[in-house]
């Protein structure tokens, strides 16, 4: 499989083999999850190459396994950095700006990692037979690859929990792929994969495939690129199997490693108080997750009770000096209906989980008033739109 120059391999996060890029999935030595690996010597340090240009994520393909000319993409990335002047005010902070991940193709931060992980199926698909393309999702992942499966013409399974949002479900169809409604949770979804595929498949599953969190990390290169080239004071993102958090700290780890910038800035993970396994861990100090036993939170995209990257989050986090915060699904909900509201962002239900957390933070004195604080909105408004309005319906609006 072609490789972009500075690719050096999959490496196992467990073992420490490095594999070529045509391994499809976890480590075929010891089954740990893949983690791709560059030759940062090889990448220039010049933070031209490390701009927007138009072409979405794929800009930065020098520390991507792939070239922008193999790419199967739909312009994802280059989303804006949207000021949000009230909420800095009130946080008591210098400024506040959202990365505003809902304007990607359909919706959701996840169309970076699809964007690569399809490309890598479609380079195995031409010597190899890999259909069909099968994951668990709460929603927006099956969605997502859905439309990149049917960009290069390969059939893709999803299986989602029946509490899935309706606009997911929907589109999952409409984009061409396959969907399997499974009672129950996340979890029941993720079971299901097996039990009914009576088939091989290749995985499209975060941390299955190495590419999920890998296209994440991209978020972390437009920020800085966004920023003129400064690192933020801290990062709010909403925590669910934590390839977004494992990506993020990546990226910005690898912009410390090729010399164009000088720290890694905290992220703080937020959860729903309901289903909040990292943060669970992370008070506890603890290095792995204990699956959440009775998970029950509107937010659907976040009630991921044992998140595949957990524990790699929690490394992340401490690699980085940052932390988790668990908030309630009402303040979820009324953060994102005040982003909508006072800053003409349509933040996601999932989305509202950044600004909900960051107002938790400000509250414990987390931040200092000159303070650049980047919330991280995950999802388009428009995922949820019932949910969000039912909120408002039960204040009596």
């Amino acid at each position: 499989m072609q490789t972009s120059e500075a690719f050096s391999g999959l490496a196992c996060v467990d073992c420490g083999t490095v594999h070529d890029a045509d391994v499809p999935g976890r480590c075929p030595d010891c089954g740990g999850f893949l983690d791709a690996q560059y030759d940062y010597d090889a990448v220039a340090d010049d933070w031209a190459s490390f701009e927007g240009d138009g072409r979405g994520m794929w800009a930065f393909e020098a520390l991507l396994p792939f070239a922008a000319t193999n790419a199967v993409s739909a312009a994802e990335g280059e989303t804006p950095l949207v000021d949000a002047p009230r909420l800095a005010e009130e946080l008591g902070v210098g400024r506040v700006v959202v990365k505003d991940e809902g304007r990607n193709p359909t919706g959701t931060f996840l169309d970076r990692g699809m964007s690569l992980a399809l490309t890598a199926a479609s380079r195995h698909a031409e010597s190899d037979d890999v259909e069909p393309l099968a994951l668990a999702t709460p929603g927006n992942a099956g969605q997502s690859a859905a439309a990149y499966a049917g960009r290069v013409g390969l059939r893709s399974y999803s299986f989602v929990p029946s509490r899935s949002a309706f606009s997911n479900k929907a589109m999952i169809n409409v984009h061409g792929g396959e969907m399997r409604v499974v009672g129950g949770r996340y979890p029941q979804a993720k079971d299901a994969v097996d039990e009914q595929l009576a088939t091989e498949y290749y995985s499209l599953q975060e941390f299955t495939t190495p590419y999920r969190h890998e296209g994440a990390k991209t978020l972390a290169f437009e920020l800085v690129a966004d920023l003129d080239g400064e690192i933020p004071d801290a990062v709010v993102v909403p925590a669910s199997t934590g390839e977004l958090v494992v990506g993020l700290e990546k990226g910005f780890r690898e912009l410390v490693e090729v010399g164009l910038v000088d720290d890694v800035p905290p992220l703080y993970a937020v959860q729903p108080e309901n289903c909040a396994p990292i943060v669970a861990a992370a008070e506890h100090g603890d290095d792995s997750i204990e699956p959440w036993e009775v998970p029950d939170t509107i937010v659907g995209e976040l009630e991921v009770p044992d998140p595949e990257g957990g524990a790699l989050a929690l490394s992340a986090l401490k690699s980085c000096g940052g932390d988790t915060v668990a908030v309630s699904d009402d303040d979820i909900l009324a953060s994102a209906v005040a982003a909508a509201q006072h800053e003409a962002i349509e933040v996601g239900v999932a989305g509202g989980a950044a600004p909900a957390g960051a107002w938790s933070l400000a509250e414990e004195g987390r931040f200092s008033e000159d303070d650049t604080v980047v919330l991280v909105n995950t999802e388009s408004g428009l995922k949820t739109p019932d949910v969000l309005r039912s909120h408002l319906m039960g204040q009596g609006i």
